[in-house]
């Protein structure tokens, strides 16, 4: 990787992700309990997830220069590590460089706990084995 530069997301960028986040949970969702939460580290927007109480990671983009144009890395919970190489899991078809197409691919991938139970059983895992993020 020698020459690539990975560029720090701007404050202007950060803002129509926050909006376009925002616009997604209440769209597409619908669900109060549920959401998108970004959280940012130098050129990475991590996408988490609430799902009633409990929240997990779900992906990480890497922001190359544009809002159409990110790399994608799908959190996979069998070794705990996102990873950009996984293009076979279910969703992988909406991983456009969007960050829409980010939270389209997470929803197939990881879908939302059709109750409370779900959540509930999630956090008692993480109670147990410390893997909330």
């Amino acid at each position: 990787m020698s020459g690539f530069k990975r560029l720090p997301i701007p404050e202007s960028v950060r803002e129509q992700v926050a909006r376009i986040v925002t616009d997604f949970n209440r769209e597409v969702i619908k669900n109060p309990e549920c959401f998108y939460v970004p959280r940012y580290r130098g050129s990475f927007l991590y996408l988490d997830r609430r799902n009633y109480g409990a929240v997990g990671p779900i992906a990480r983009l890497t922001y190359q220069g544009g809002m159409n144009d990110w790399t994608f890395a799908i959190y996979k919970y069998s070794n705990e590590q996102y990873d950009s190489r996984d293009w076979f899991f279910p969703g992988s078809e909406h991983a456009d460089g969007t960050v829409i197409g980010a939270m389209k691919a997470g929803l197939e991938a990881y879908p939302l706990g059709n109750d409370r139970r779900m959540g509930a059983i999630r956090r008692l895992f993480v109670r147990m084995f410390g893997h909330q993020r």
